[in-house]
């Protein structure tokens, strides 16, 4: 008998240790009760770089660790909870692709599942290569959808973005980032704005992020260290506390100059040391960094 992997807990490696110009493999959950039919969709979605994924809990907390890129769902795994809980889905998870693959409906059923979020509706009895082209069609149209308007370079200080090769450059020079670095440099560089931490999480990774999760911070660390080490003089990513980050490309020297100066508690205060102080005085330096 074919197995899918039966996943609990993180999967996150498998998008991490995904190279440049390396594809990952598109996960596909799949929550139905046909065996054959469930077996054909393992054996055949390995072919098409995707990996088949069996779904054992259809609600947005019990998939969020499944890191699922589609969701083929069968309207008899959840019975007569179908609308809530395909609702709580659609806008808990909204870069999840949901395709609905079940028995004959009414018109105003595919109607209503389509208005509230799923990209796609399949009736059975169908051939289950049909089920895996729509699934791949959902998906392709979704990744469109999240390239950057313009694939053109991007500059920025010394440094240049290119999305058409999937690099990123000073100079001649360039800078060895992963994938989902690159990832994160692209959304940040498109955006003039402070971009939250759960808004990058959802765009980058592709969908909800856990509470507690700090796989934003860590990679903006990463990056922020590549991109000194390529480029000492220019300070691209901001934090801004509580909230997320800002690309904003600035020399390093103007940056020192607009800082406010900093006096030691000590200094300022014949010698009583205030914590207050103190942490202000570190949040300014580590801005600064």
């Amino acid at each position: 008998m074919v197995r899918a992997e039966m996943v609990q807990g993180d999967t996150a490696g498998i998008y991490d240790a995904a190279t440049l110009g390396t594809p990952r493999r598109l996960r596909v959950g799949i929550a139905d009760r046909d065996s054959g039919f469930v077996q054909t969709l393992v054996k055949r979605l390995p072919g098409v770089a995707m990996e088949p994924v069996f779904a054992m809990a259809i609600n947005p907390e019990a998939l969020i660790p499944h890191r699922l890129d589609a969701l083929v769902l069968n309207v008899e795994i959840v019975g007569d909870d179908f609308w809530t809980i395909l609702e709580r889905l659609c806008q808990r998870l909204p870069a999840l692709a949901v395709i609905v693959c079940t028995g004959p409906s009414s018109v105003a059923q595919r109607v209503r599942a389509l208005r509230l979020g799923v990209d796609a509706w399949v009736t059975k009895p169908c051939h289950p290569e049909e089920l895996i082209g729509v699934v791949g069609a959902v998906l392709r149209r979704q990744r469109r959808g999240e390239l950057p308007a313009d694939n053109g370079p991007l500059r920025a200080g010394e440094l240049t973005v290119r999305p058409d090769r999937y690099q990123a450059y000073v100079g001649e020079r360039s800078i060895e980032l992963t994938a989902r670095e690159f990832q994160l440099l692209l959304l940040l560089a498109h955006n003039d704005r402070v971009l939250e931490r759960a808004e990058i999480y959802e765009r980058v990774w592709g969908y909800a992020m856990a509470h507690g999760d700090r796989s934003v911070d860590v990679f903006v660390r990463k990056l922020r260290q590549k991109l000194l080490a390529a480029s000492p003089g220019w300070a691209y990513i901001h934090t801004h506390f509580g909230i997320g980050y800002r690309f904003a490309p600035e020399a390093r020297q103007e940056r020192l100059q607009k800082a406010p100066r900093i006096e030691h508690p000590e200094a300022a205060d014949g010698g009583r040391k205030h914590g207050g102080d103190d942490k202000r005085a570190e949040e300014l330096l580590a801005a600064l960094r």
